[in-house]
């Protein structure tokens, strides 16, 4: 049966292939021109300038917060060991608080009364110290120092000059509660706050963790430095306390105190903490008790910052030395006195920020004083320098036998030669002649 006219399909003609060649083919973007390293090292270091100046304008903020954060993470785990024993959360954390203002508040009332002991020991001493001022500047006169470059001199060593200076630091002390005043309420609200850090962690893990792994990096080694740094900086404090004591060296209290703050700065500290017991040993004893505060400083330091503390620290911080004495000065430049006491811990943040938390820069991890793996690798360096210096010892030394013996081989020769003649000689004259000699007459 013919299918209907309205029913039929209509066939239409396939669309026809356009050639290839009359085929537009879009345009891609092309990609944006890569700036050169070197503006990208430019622009870097602009920004971190930037960075730097803006904590440097608000370090009466930055200083304090950063404190606090230091103690948050220092006293979490005496907060979590108290909610482990069956204490609840919210009195664990009031517990901790309370622990930590405890501590700093009763080592700034130490710190105020040995600053008001000291400012009422210089006027007793003001004429030792006039005396030692003038011999000084005869010391200095004598060695061909201008009169100018003399006074300039001792002119910041003069007692009244001494006593203004104890006056003015007794008013910073002083001034230094309304900075206690910050650090007390944000050291409250981060303890409150580090209740949910763990979780918060966990959340982060997935998606970053490399970031969560440098933070755990980051809060275990603060914490251990300043746990160790704080004991160790209480036995040195309090062994040259008693030293002092014993010498009877003035202010022995307010200068152990000092000891103690300087413990925390490292390789500075040392020496900003020995200076003044010195000068008042010398006025009170003379040479002999200068001499015994010297070697008492030195030997505590020796076996306290030296031995014990790298053995318990371990590699929880693995800052270089050059790195450490560079920070100190940075941020002491930036943050004032307590940014040389918490420089350790800035640069331990500087470092998991910029190279924990990416893993394409982690490799400059032993630029820092990481130096784990790299230790391996430099003993087997030296093992292969040693083993190629042997190699070339024995080389030489096979050089210098076969030098001596070719050089003994031409004074062989002659006596060859001498030998081969005498024999030579004594041969028949047949030899020499070339005829056959003549049979004996009968």
């Amino acid at each position: 049966m013919a299918r209907r006219w309205w029913n039929r399909k209509k066939k239409e003609a396939a669309p026809a292939t356009p050639a290839i060649a009359d085929v537009e083919v879009p345009e891609t973007a092309a990609p944006p021109p890569a700036l050169p390293r070197a503006a990208v090292i430019l622009l870097g270091f602009a920004g971190a300038v930037v960075i730097v100046f803006g904590i440097a304008a608000l370090r009466g903020v930055v200083a304090p917060v950063f404190l606090a954060l230091v103690l948050t993470i220092c006293v979490h785990p005496l907060r979590i060991w108290m909610v482990g024993i069956g204490v609840k959360r919210g009195a664990a954390t009031v517990i901790a608080i309370l622990a930590v203002f405890a501590l700093i508040g009763g080592f700034v009332a130490l710190l105020v009364i040995s600053v008001a002991q000291f400012a009422t020991l210089l006027p007793q001493f003001a004429p030792q110290i006039q005396a030692a001022v003038t011999d000084l500047s005869k010391s200095l006169e004598s060695l061909g120092i201008g009169t100018q470059q003399v006074d300039t001199i001792v002119s910041g060593l003069q007692p009244s000059n001494l006593i203004d200076f104890a006056t003015q630091l007794l008013g910073g002390i002083a001034g230094i509660v309304g900075s206690l005043v910050v650090l007390f309420t944000v050291l409250m609200l981060m303890v409150m706050d580090a209740t949910y850090a763990p979780a918060i962690m966990r959340q982060m893990e997935p998606r970053r963790p490399d970031l969560v792994a440098a933070l755990v990096r980051f809060t275990f080694g603060v914490r251990r430095y300043m746990v160790v740094t704080t004991g160790l900086g209480i036995v040195q404090g309090l062994l040259n306390w008693i030293a002092l004591l014993i010498l009877q060296v003035p202010g022995a209290l307010l200068w152990g105190l000092l000891s103690f703050l300087c413990s925390f700065i490292p390789n500075i500290g040392y020496f900003i903490a020995i200076i003044p017991p010195i000068v008042f040993g010398f006025l009170v004893g003379g040479w002999p008790t200068a001499i015994a505060v010297i070697v008492v400083y030195g030997l505590v330091n020796a076996v306290v910052q030296s031995i014990v503390q790298p053995r318990v620290v371990g590699n929880a911080v693995a800052l270089s030395q050059t790195i450490t004495f560079v920070s100190v000065l940075f941020w002491a430049v930036v943050l004032g006195p307590i940014g040389a006491i918490l420089a350790v811990p800035l640069t331990l943040l500087v470092r998991t920020v910029l190279l924990d938390a990416d893993p394409r820069l982690r490799l400059w991890r032993p630029a820092t004083g990481d130096l784990v793996g790299t230790r391996e690798v430099a003993a087997e360096m030296s093992a292969a320098v040693r083993a190629d210096s042997k190699a070339a010892r024995a080389e030489s030394k096979a050089a210098r036998t076969a030098r001596r013996r070719v050089g003994s081989a031409p004074s062989a020769e002659p006596s060859t030669a001498i030998t081969s003649s005498a024999t030579s000689a004594t041969e028949s004259p047949a030899a020499t002649t070339g005829r056959t000699p003549n049979p004996p007459a009968k």
